[in-house]
């Protein structure tokens, strides 16, 4: 592959410190493969070189590419991930007696036990607290903590604090210390021990860190914005003051700060770990084509954390078309045209925001008989527990002799959760299955629980025993009748550990519900799809989250659910902040990069408004720009000949060309000058006529442009006055909520209803 300007100057790069900001799809991996070869050519010697990739699948493709390209025989560099050099270091260290000796708890099994023994161990003599402790999802959020305040090296108790668990995790700060004493009496550790022990060990004694520093002469790290702090500092302590430290990545793809990865890694924290750095652009991506790297750059335009870089397309990419859609229907409709194009499925994507979005994604393709496949099996609709429970209410609706089951009794009893211990669900439904009637209340079996206990499962019961008689209901209605019944939201919030998974819970209701009434005419053809047993299929559309789909890349990308509140996502009870925001957005724009030649932009419609990001996009500019770039002869370059003159190559007279069209109307003239100057293109844009200035918004829509605060009258022109009460997401494009006199609260996307502010000034720049 024949380098670029910018990727020959990252190659040659003469020594010191560097920073090299990367768009998505700019031939990284080739880029840093002629790097080592350039190091080892002017004689770096590979003993002094350390590459370190993101995870072991890139570290093989590295190694790969480096083994194919590099002269037969010639030695090479130590390619390592970070777990892997923590492993090498914790050996060393071992070796020393610096580190006492233990043994690394790899299987998940292992580590869910210690997780459960150090909570048993904390919250013994406390049955309710520890049987809620030990629901999966909060011991699951509970082992994260434990990994977050490694990576990020914080105190617990001040982590817990800032990240807000919530109330009934207060048990996480001391169950950490507990987790570290098992791991200590019984020698063991986790992985995020690999480089949490060595760290911790380096920084305490300067002898040791004096003995591991001066070996390196040259370090490379790919994929430098999803770093922890600990992985940062351990990098700069075996730099030390002699190696060369060549950070390579993009603050725009910074997606994993629920680990611990911060955007400022790369933009600011680099330059004050290790001191100055030059600075190198991979502007160029070989992925898409104009059309998805102009609304790439459109869509992480209005993040303030970010570099002040482009994404340039090449001719020789893939011409991308970009397209906005509602409903399961497009999406199937999609696929199966692509396949009428002798494309293959396994070419396609899915992306959800998260595995809650991916049922209704499974259910429509189940019903329009296109084979899938899923990244994780343990989420198909029907192996999730929530959805087998709801699926059994429904059952039981037009199978009154399930009430007889002992088996089919306790599925019902136990989700959503009743923080019962399941050894106890089983005995009471063996029970209720056999007598058919709710035990005294001095039955042993209800004695041992809580009075709010009793009452819940009381009431699940009474449930179970109504539901014989409302078999006429269409399954919409029935399962919102279960879940307003059983108060399934408060249930799920509260049971899980994490508010978003809470609320991911919780939309995995409102989707099951949404799509129950599409077969409202069918409800045996619904349960069916529930219950379907079904397998990945090979040659089927991969599904997947988007953060499942960082460094990959298909023909055909359909991101689906892109709804407020679903992408970005964000609740009444979670609004969004500035920083959230912009975390959102940077997924966003990670999940429309992985697309080829299409995308395919979903959402559902109804009272799911689309999302905010789509139109950040100005997608429909973007394809009209593309479409102008391609056709080339419409429009004249930066260089040579100026506009509306071509010389005659006999006699050197200029001579008239046809007129220069009228130029195209774009929402932001400014960035689609600016990435037109980078084609060395000369194509006129103007504002278009109907695009409010700073963002977006439109003149027509009396809402654009003006700033929104809690208090404010406004009129709409369908609601008539009323005042604000809640604005959520970024301020020049929120989401606000609005009391009416006459037609109460509404939430409503200020910059598309038709409203009028009564006090706000216009927004100036």
């Amino acid at each position: 592959m024949r380098l670029t300007a910018e990727q020959q100057a990252v190659v040659g790069h003469p020594g010191g410190h560097a920073r090299v900001a990367a768009v998505a799809g700019a031939g990284k991996t080739t880029t840093l493969v002629a790097r080592v070869l350039h190091l080892l050519a002017s004689g770096v010697p590979p003993r002094r070189m350390l590459v370190l990739m993101f995870n072991r699948a890139a570290r093989e493709d590295f190694t790969a590419k480096l083994v194919a390209q590099a002269p037969a025989g010639t030695p090479l560099p130590d390619v390592r991930t970070f777990h892997s050099l923590g492993h090498r270091l914790t050996q060393s260290l071992t070796r020393w007696g610096a580190l006492a000796p233990r043994q690394l708890l790899a299987a998940d099994w292992q580590r869910e036990r210690l997780l459960r023994q150090a909570v048993q161990q904390t919250l013994a003599g406390d049955q309710s607290r520890l049987e809620d402790a030990l629901e999966p999802d909060r011991l699951e959020t509970f082992g994260h903590f434990c990994e977050l305040v490694k990576a990020e090296l914080a105190d617990p108790g001040e982590l817990h604090e800032r990240l807000d668990y919530g109330a009934d995790t207060g048990h996480f700060v001391e169950t950490f210390d507990t987790v570290e004493t098992l791991l200590a009496d019984h020698q063991q550790m986790t992985y995020a021990d690999l480089l949490y022990r060595p760290l911790k060990a380096l920084e305490r004694e300067p002898a040791l860190k004096a003995r591991v520093q001066g070996f390196l002469d040259e370090v490379i790290i790919d994929e430098y914005q999803d770093i922890n702090a600990a992985q940062q500092r351990l990098l700069a302590l075996l730099a030390g003051e002699t190696a060369a430290v060549m950070a390579v990545g993009d603050a725009n793809q910074c997606i994993y700060e629920w680990r611990g990865a911060r955007p400022d890694t790369m933009l600011d924290d680099f330059t004050a770990t290790f001191g100055e750095a030059r600075d190198y652009p991979l502007s160029t991506t070989f992925r898409h084509g104009h059309a998805l790297a102009l609304a790439a750059n459109h869509a992480i335009a209005a993040n303030r954390r970010r570099p002040d870089q482009l994404c340039l397309a090449i001719p020789d990419n893939p011409i991308t078309t970009l397209q906005v859609a509602q409903g399961g229907q497009r999406l199937a409709e999609a696929l199966a045209g692509w396949q009428r194009q002798g494309r293959m499925l396994s070419e396609s994507c899915v992306l959800v925001r998260s595995w809650a979005l991916s049922v209704s994604v499974q259910l429509t393709l189940l019903r329009a008989g296109i084979p899938f496949r899923l990244s994780r099996d343990d989420r198909f609709v029907f192996c999730l527990p929530l959805v087998q429970a709801l699926a059994g209410y429904l059952m039981l609706a037009r199978q009154p002799d399930l009430l007889k089951d002992p088996g089919h009794l306790e599925l019902l009893l136990a989700q959503p959760t009743p923080f019962v211990a399941r050894e106890r669900l089983g005995a009471l439904a063996q029970r209720l299955a056999e007598t058919q009637s709710w035990p005294d209340r001095q039955d042993p079996l209800l004695q041992s629980l809580k009075p709010l206990q009793r009452r819940n499962l009381k009431r699940r019961w009474e449930l179970l025993c109504e539901l014989p008689r409302l078999k006429a209901w269409p399954p919409a209605k029935l399962l919102t009748h279960v879940v307003e019944r059983l108060d399934a939201e408060k249930v799920l919030k509260r049971a899980a550990a994490r508010r978003e998974k809470g609320e991911e819970d919780v939309r995995l209701l409102d989707v099951l519900i949404e799509q129950a009434g599409e077969l409202a005419h069918d409800p045996d053809a619904f349960i069916a799809l529930l219950r379907e047993p079904v397998e990945s299929r090979e040659d089927g559309v991969l599904i997947t989250t988007v953060h499942g789909a960082k460094g990959l890349e298909w023909p055909l990308v359909a991101l689906w659910g892109t709804n407020e509140e679903d992408f970005p996502h964000y609740s009444r009870e979670n609004p969004l902040s500035d920083e959230r925001l912009e975390e959102e957005r940077r997924l966003f724009y990670v999940a429309i990069t992985r697309a080829r030649e299409r995308l395919l932009m979903l959402h559902d419609g109804g009272e799911h408004r689309p999302s905010r990001f789509i139109a950040e996009t100005a997608w429909q500019d973007c394809q009209r720009l593309a479409e102008a770039l391609h056709e080339g002869s419409a429009y004249g370059t930066t260089h040579g000949t100026p506009h509306g003159t071509t010389r005659n190559a006999g006699h050197g007279e200029c001579v008239a060309e046809p007129p220069v069209p009228a130029p195209l109307e774009v929402e932001q003239p400014a960035l689609a000058e600016r990435y037109l100057a980078a084609q060395g293109r000369s194509i006129p844009v103007t504002i278009r006529t109907d695009a409010a200035p700073g963002h977006g918004g439109s003149v027509g829509e009396p809402g654009a442009g003006f700033l929104f605060s809690v208090g404010q009258r406004l009129r709409h022109a369908v609601f008539g006055e009323g005042e604000v009460d809640l604005v959520e997401g970024d301020p020049r494009d929120p989401v606000i909520e609005v009391r009416f006199a006459q037609a109460g609260k509404r939430r409503l996307i200020a910059n598309r209803a038709p409203i009028e502010p009564l006090s706000a000034a216009p927004v100036t720049e």
